[in-house]
């Protein structure tokens, strides 16, 4: 892939109200590429109804019911009790949290299908805020998987079914790999990929979409990996346009500071300060990460990149995340530094504003 440094054409906006633009904007949906790629949490399999009187407890299963009551009660907490059934027998509806629009929808005589676990209840079977919709009879199931979609109050995964479903039918699948790489790695296209992820088809092994081991995922783990990859790559070039001082030792400050400890560095101490020394000497940002257990000896290493600004001409400075950390540094730099002629100033957000102002003046000066 090459980078000319254009820029791609902007992604349609999503056409909806404003009100509901700015719920999908909380969870980062602003165009119909983000809708293309929000992808499902997890797959609800609706392509079949199960009798209640068949219907497994502890196993979420689809009933087609006809409401026979639905009343609100108050103890011993407000919920709504519906009591439904199909031909094979009965079982109760229980919701907590409910609006005008669920009781409508649930009013006696509807025929719905609900999703749920199924649970022995005290009037029996018994689903806890299953997830429904109204039916006809004999209205068909659908062909494919149902995906549960990441959402956000005020916006309901079948709201984002529809947005999405949309988006695919006149978004831009364009693939963003050519068919030559595609073919070498075994990855499906892209617009395949997401067509299968947001509807996957019947017989599809649920177990392999969840634990994202199907090859379609493998597909969106590349593209996620390549996308991160890409992006390091441009911060690393933009880091390289950006000046800064070339930091060569113009003494032996850092051969005097290993001279008067009283231990060797290990292999892997030395082994950090030649790459730290080597990313000083050139002329842009140095941008590392040294990583190390407690007492590995992290602190002799900055030291002695400090040593080399310092003998560049420069100063250096210690920050600390907590003033007692910072008050540890303090202390052995200045036992390390100041016998060699550096002078270490300490500052903190607890000193007194006299002795803060030495120390910035010192510091500037």
């Amino acid at each position: 892939m090459s980078d000319s440094g254009a820029s791609a054409p902007a992604s349609p906006s999503i056409r909806a109200s404003e009100a509901l633009r700015k719920k999908l904007a909380k969870i980062g949906l602003h165009s119909e590429a983000d809708l293309l790629i929000h992808l499902p949490l997890r797959y609800e399999d609706e392509t079949q109804i199960t009798r209640v009187i068949d219907a497994p407890w502890g196993e979420p299963v689809q009933v087609e019911v006809v409401v026979q009551t639905s009343e609100i009660q108050y103890r011993p907490r407000r919920q709504m009790i519906v009591k439904a059934a199909d031909r094979s027998g009965e079982i109760t509806l229980r919701f907590f949290s409910f609006y005008p629009s669920h009781q409508a929808a649930l009013a006696e005589g509807k025929r719905v299908r609900a999703f749920g676990e199924v649970r022995s209840g005290f009037f029996g079977a018994e689903m806890m805020h299953p997830r429904f919709h109204g039916v006809d009879e004999g209205d068909p199931l659908p062909e494919g998987l149902t995906p549960v979609y990441p959402t956000t109050a005020g916006v309901t995964s079948n709201t984002l079914r529809k947005l999405i479903a949309t988006a695919l039918a006149e978004g831009d699948l364009a693939d963003t790999l050519d068919e030559e790489l595609r073919q070498r790695l075994k990855l499906p296209g892209l617009a395949r990929t997401l067509r299968f992820l947001h509807s996957p088809t019947i017989g599809t092994e649920v177990d392999a979409l969840h634990a994202r081991n199907h090859p379609a995922w493998r597909r969106v783990k590349f593209d996620e990996v390549l996308a991160q990859q890409m992006c390091l790559r441009r911060a690393y070039l933009a880091r390289r346009e950006q000046g800064a001082p070339v930091l060569i030792a113009q003494d032996n400050l850092g051969a005097r500071l290993l001279d008067q400890l009283p231990f060797g560095l290990t292999g892997a101490q030395l082994r950090a300060m030649a790459e730290i020394a080597g990313d000083l000497s050139q002329p842009y940002p140095m941008q590392r990460l040294l990583q190390g257990d407690v007492g590995a000896g992290k602190t002799i290493v900055a030291a002695l990149a400090a040593c080399q600004a310092i003998s560049a001409g420069w100063q250096a400075a210690f920050m600390a995340p907590t003033e007692i950390l910072a008050e540890q540094h303090h202390l052995k730099l200045k036992a390390w530094l100041e016998p060699l002629g550096v002078r270490v100033a300490w500052l903190s957000g607890s000193l007194k504003s006299k002795a803060k102002r030495e120390q910035l003046a010192a510091t500037a000066a």
